[in-house]
This record gives structure tokens, C-alpha cells and sequence, in this order.
């Protein structure tokens, strides 16, 4: 219970004061706009394709997979509406993403690992690019929504 309550006061202190730029912002709504639209590829459109990024490790019940990527897409929906609202919670929805990105980041690995040809794709080249792609987005969301300021003001 104390771990609880220090994450909050750490989160909560002199968050308020965070300001970004234009620049920042514009870039973080962007995020936001492409997370809302994978979001509902995950409801949609792309579901099935989708599943191919389910760790095997994980599970190989289709059902079971079905469900993580529709709970996966319920997140990135609200990861996406509040990455576009920004405001007040703006660095706390930063280090959230940031946190999802890396829960999500086995997916990435197990469909590169086994060759799983899916959402484009289809090589490993192509997969491997994918790979990399990852820390780029934890980056972006970092400094969008201004938690990396953040954290670097907190732990000068």
C-alpha cells in the first residue's frame, strides 16, 4: 500500500506545472490520432491480423488471443483520446504509453522470432525494421506529452 501511495505523490508532485510546446503537441496528438485508429483496427478491420502479434508463449487459444487483442484495442482507444485531450493528465498518459509499449514489445519479438507474417509484415527484414521501430515510439510519447521533462526535472 505505501509503493501505491509514493508512485502517486511521486506522479502528482509539480505535475500540474508541465508545459509543452506546439511542436510537442501537434506531435502528440498526432500519437494520439494513430493510436485511436490502431485501436479500433484492433476491434475491426484488422483483428484477426492482429492476433498474429500475441505472444505464442502467452497462449495459442484462439479464443484467449481474440480477447487480448480486444482488450488491447480498448486501451489504445483511451490511450489515443487521452493522448489527444492532453492536458492535465497529458505526462501521466505519456509514462502509461510508455509502460504499454514496453508490455507489448514480446508481441513484437515472438512474430519476429517465428516468422509470423502478418500487418505487412512479411519478411524478416521487415519484421526485424519493426523492432526497432518500438523505442521510437516510447521516445515519441515520452517527450510529447512532456514526461520526459518530467522525469528528468523529478530526478535532478
Amino acid at each position: 500500500m505505501s509503493t501505491v501511495l509514493d508512485v502517486r505523490v511521486f506522479l502528482e508532485s509539480n505535475i500540474k506545472l508541465m508545459k509543452t510546446t506546439i511542436i510537442q503537441n501537434i506531435f502528440r496528438v498526432l500519437l494520439g490520432s494513430i493510436m485511436l485508429y490502431i485501436g479500433i483496427a484492433h476491434l475491426s478491420f484488422r483483428r484477426i491480423e492482429f492476433q498474429a502479434q500475441v505472444p505464442t508463449w502467452l497462449t495459442t487459444n484462439e479464443g484467449m488471443m481474440d480477447l487480448i487483442v480486444l482488450i488491447s484495442g480498448y486501451i489504445e482507444i483511451a490511450f489515443g483520446i487521452l493522448m489527444i485531450l492532453g492536458g492535465k493528465l497529458k505526462v501521466k498518459t505519456g509514462i502509461a504509453l510508455v509502460i504499454f509499449y514496453i508490455l507489448i514489445f514480446p508481441g513484437n519479438i515472438n512474430q519476429y522470432i517465428n516468422e509470423i507474417d502478418s500487418l505487412r509484415l512479411d519478411s524478416d527484414n521487415k519484421r526485424l525494421i519493426r523492432l526497432f521501430f518500438q523505442p521510437l515510439l516510447v521516445l515519441w510519447a515520452f517527450w510529447s506529452s512532456g514526461s520526459l521533462e518530467y522525469l528528468k526535472r523529478k530526478f535532478k
